[in-house]
């Protein structure tokens, strides 16, 4: 069967200087092997499903694989797939608020004043400090020293991220991984005076080596809502990821009256088309 497919690239404006997506438009009727399988052939970080939502206040639903696993929630998946279903011809249920429906429940996205795509950041599904164990191993991942990291914690949304704190930018350009089997996000302030605040890398596992994410969606939010939390961000702020990867991504963060964080990012479409399925 012919489905609308596209492949969208997420906290950009600029083609290919983003995260990347793959996008079937009409996912509905596929079984889990068949999206897995397409998810593995693709070789995108993701490929995400848009299907008729299973809950009525719900505007379409979302399933997200990666090569290898479905996830319940992810953060470009989340802005390219409504770029994608907005774009073609998705018409949502309250005007200025789009719900998408996916493993962690109901996801509230909106256009912010800039005409980019924000979603409310989930909630974590586990927070709290890292036990001692997992810091030496996410420190030796790194290749850092111990006393580099000014605060650690969990900041799982979903995809199983740890948070790492570093002083500066600087510090988070010069990291070059080892292995690790966990999935690592590590954040440092730039100097004063720069247009963003932030930079942002993360690492994860992927085949017996450790890969780098260009840009990420769920790490950005989890990683606010921490860093909020504990009085060392304050919003709104611009973060910068993908530097080392020769990408450019940038990712808004900011946060209502009642504290909570949306995450802002452009999205491009770079091909349409259709595919067998």
């Amino acid at each position: 069967m012919q489905r609308a497919f596209a492949e969208v690239d997420v906290f950009t404006d600029r083609p290919y200087y983003g995260n990347p997506l793959a996008v079937v438009i009409d996912g509905d009727g596929l079984s889990d092997a068949e999206m897995q399988r397409f998810a593995n052939w693709t070789n995108f970080s993701e490929t995400t499903f848009i299907q008729r939502p299973t809950d009525p206040s719900a505007d379409y639903r979302v399933r997200i694989f990666t090569t290898t696993s479905e996830l319940p929630f992810a953060g470009h998946p989340t802005i390219g797939s409504c770029h994608t279903w907005l774009a073609s011809g998705g018409v949502a249920k309250r005007s200025g608020t789009i719900v998408q429906e996916c493993g962690v429940g109901l996801v509230t996205i909106r256009a912010d004043g800039d005409g980019r795509l924000a979603f409310a950041a989930p909630s974590l599904l586990r927070g709290g400090p890292l036990d001692e164990a997992t810091l030496a191993a996410a420190v030796d991942a790194l290749g850092i020293d111990r006393a580099a990291v000014l605060d650690s914690a969990w900041i799982d949304n979903g995809p199983g991220w740890l948070g790492v704190l570093l002083a500066s930018a600087e510090q988070v350009l010069a990291i070059r991984p080892g292995n690790t089997e966990l999935k690592i996000g590590v954040i440092g302030a730039h100097p004063a005076g720069w247009p963003a605040a932030y930079e942002v890398r993360a690492f994860f596992p992927a085949d017996g080596v450790t890969g780098e994410d260009p840009v990420t969606g769920s790490l950005n939010a989890s990683a606010a809502q921490w860093l909020i939390a504990t009085g060392r961000f304050s919003p709104p702020y611009l973060a910068t990821q993908g530097t080392v990867l020769g990408r450019a991504g940038r990712v808004y963060v900011s946060a209502d009256a009642d504290g909570q964080v949306w995450i802002a990012g452009d999205a491009v479409t770079c091909v349409t088309g259709t595919v067998e399925l």
